[in-house]
């Protein structure tokens, strides 16, 4: 049995989970959002929290149990409390611009990087931070990526853009002569 899998997502107050047949929809106070159904799993709704269970026990069933749990339980949290990712941007003469919907960054290139953000992702910056947020897990996480291969971090003197939370590991430059 899955360990993810058996556990019932908890649906918060202002929550609503409509179960279809090949689409559960997840509404609550920042919107909406659509979860596919896998095969040979069924969702069920009782007593305030949403149950998942697998048809049968072959392999590809119970692998598609734990996604459809997690993809459940991140579209309840997205609506209730949304995702968000941090980066950062280290180095000499980088500069960043922009607002809600799109960011310009010098990042030492012969020209500016413009990045548009998706539907559903807000950018915000802050001096040399960028904040990724948005509802839906998949969206803030992909649009963080995106944004942070214009200039990943490079190991000598960490120069680029890398998440809040990430550990550049540094690299000691040259000997030199003796």
């Amino acid at each position: 049995m899955s360990r993810i899998g058996k556990q019932p997502v908890q649906i918060p107050a202002g929550v609503t989970i409509t179960v279809g047949e090949q689409i559960i929809t997840v509404a609550g106070p920042k919107g909406s959002l659509e979860v596919p159904v896998q095969e040979n799993v069924v969702v069920t709704i009782e007593d305030g929290k949403a149950i998942v269970t697998r048809k049968d026990d072959e392999p590809k069933s119970r692998s598609w149990h734990g996604l459809q749990r997690a993809l459940l339980n991140n579209a309840v949290i997205g609506v209730t409390q949304g995702f968000e990712k941090k980066l950062e941007i280290n180095g000499v003469g980088y500069r960043l611009s922009g607002g809600p919907k799109e960011i310009e960054m010098s990042l030492g290139f012969s020209h500016p990087v413009k990045y548009s953000a998706p539907e559903g992702v807000e950018l915000k910056t802050n001096k040399m931070e960028i904040i990724v947020s948005g509802i839906d897990k998949q969206k803030v996480g992909q649009t963080a990526a995106e944004i942070r291969a214009f200039k990943k971090p490079e190991p000598y003197k960490g120069k680029g853009i890398k998440y809040a939370d990430e550990v550049i590991l540094r690299k000691a430059g040259k000997a030199g002569k003796k």
